[in-house]
């Protein structure tokens, strides 16, 4: 499970994330990232006492029916939880399912994640 800490909570977040961020997809996803520094990470710091990335999940009716929605998400959770450390502070994610994330195990979701990653790290 992640933290709530690590929840992005509010439609206005989950746009601003997607609207003011960079983008960056594969064959099973597409991740916005939003990095906010300075003030503004420390202003999140102040209200959720942790200054740890924050993610949000899109999984739509595309991916599959409820039980492969479901699953998918709980596969992205963990997949979320285990980069935790590994992303900046002060920085919102919103991990975006598409159809293929369905069918594809968690080891992929994570390959797919980190080369989306790469990608809009430039790295």
């Amino acid at each position: 499970m992640l933290p709530t800490q690590h929840k992005l909570t509010s439609p206005v977040q989950f746009r601003r994330t997607i609207k003011g961020g960079k983008r960056a997809g594969s064959r099973t996803l597409v991740v916005h990232l939003h990095h906010s520094g300075g003030m503004q990470a420390e202003a999140h710091a102040d209200l959720t006492g942790h200054a740890g990335p924050r993610f949000g999940l899109v999984v739509s009716k595309a991916v599959g029916n409820a039980v492969v929605r479901h699953r998918t998400s709980r596969r992205l959770r963990h997949v979320c939880a285990k980069l935790i450390p590994e992303i900046p502070a002060g920085t919102d994610l919103v991990i975006r399912a598409l159809p293929q994330s369905g069918r594809a195990s968690s080891a992929e979701l994570e390959r797919d994640m980190r080369k989306a990653l790469r990608k809009i790290w430039g790295t």
